[in-house]
């Protein structure tokens, strides 16, 4: 019989398939390839992009010419644009604003074939501290409420350039999804005075079966209410609401470890897999509770796809068991 769990921090319920598991031989995937042609992304091609807003680069060279390791760009057709006023206002009993906000791409290598699983440590640190940067830089504006961190890796999972690269958006409000995590987490801190995140560790590292990587700073394990086959979170051991105030010096380094690692062990099991990664932090510019809150990322690999049920019922059928899932993870090296 299938098993019904309800995630503790968002009351979410997901419907997991214990009777007749996936292997990762049953699924059936789009695969990530490689098109070829001009990618304005690519090392010497930076005339195609706008112009950068930060670097890391070598300190001989000039902005928006070869010599780079990490480069940020406006995108190019932005979602929300940095220039004007919020100017929020109502049409009836509907709420509007402008579109105020910015939107930025942050391309993380200049290799047009390397993921983050082969590229090095130093080299998926040098992205991790750029996201850092240009997140602080954004929390600046005032009128920006939340930044968000995302990748898309692969046309499956909704990346229009094959090149890897991160965007960040900077949003006037914070995302239902966020305010609902941010709120439910607040709510449970306020009942038993606990982080839920931090006891969720707590648990993991009990009971370890759903553990997939360990470091002296962080866990990556398959969440007990996981709403893909093989989702991943990775989270900080050390309580702390926001993901800018990682430490450069410790964490960092740890972070790119553990996140090279974990995409390392998912890409054997499924080669040329597409995923999407989310950065869930708390808001800026003290807009929204953040007492009990922790900051982690959320890995959902692109196996499935969302139908009819789950759209109508806001359950998800997961078909593969977090303990499996994480199982066979732990066994690729």
């Amino acid at each position: 019989m299938s098993e019904l769990r309800r995630d503790p921090i968002c009351g979410r319920w997901v419907i997991v398939d214990t009777d007749h598991s996936n292997k990762p031989e049953d699924f059936e995937y789009e695969p990530q390839s490689y098109k070829g042609g001009t990618c304005p992304f690519c090392y010497g091609n930076e005339a195609m992009t706008p112009p950068e807003i930060e670097a890391i680069r070598d300190h001989s060279t000039a902005p928006n010419t070869p010599g780079w390791q990490v480069r940020v760009v406006p995108n190019k057709f932005p979602a929300l644009q940095i220039e004007g006023e919020l100017d929020r206002r109502g049409i009836g009993i509907y709420d509007m604003s402008n579109g105020v906000g910015a939107h930025e791409v942050l391309i993380e290598t200049p290799y047009h074939q390397k993921d983050i699983s082969d590229l090095l440590d130093t080299e998926v640190e040098n992205f991790l501290s750029m996201y850092c940067r240009r997140a602080i830089d954004l929390a600046k504006d005032k009128r920006l409420k939340y930044i968000m961190i995302f990748k898309n890796f692969g046309a499956a999972a909704g990346a229009s350039l094959e090149h890897p690269h991160t965007q960040l958006i900077a949003l006037p409000m914070i995302p239902k999804n966020a305010l609902d995590e941010i709120r439910m987490a607040h709510n449970y801190f306020e009942f038993r005075e606990r982080c839920i995140f931090c006891d969720i560790i707590r648990q993991e590292q009990q009971e370890k079966e759903r553990i997939i990587l360990e470091n002296e700073h962080f866990l990556s394990f398959c969440p007990f209410v996981s709403r893909f086959p093989f989702e991943i979170w990775i989270m900080p051991k050390k309580h702390n609401e926001r993901f800018c105030r990682i430490s450069q010096e410790n964490e960092i380094p740890s972070l790119a470890s553990i996140l090279k690692e974990t995409i390392a062990r998912l890409k054997i099991v499924f080669p040329n897999l597409s995923y999407n990664f989310i950065i869930h932090t708390s808001p800026v510019n003290g807009d929204g509770g953040v007492e009990g809150y922790h900051w982690h990322i959320e890995l959902m690999p692109k196996l499935t796809r969302v139908a009819g049920f789950e759209w109508g019922s806001g359950f998800y059928a997961v078909s593969t068991p977090p303990e499996l899932a994480a199982k066979y993870l732990r066994e690729k090296q």
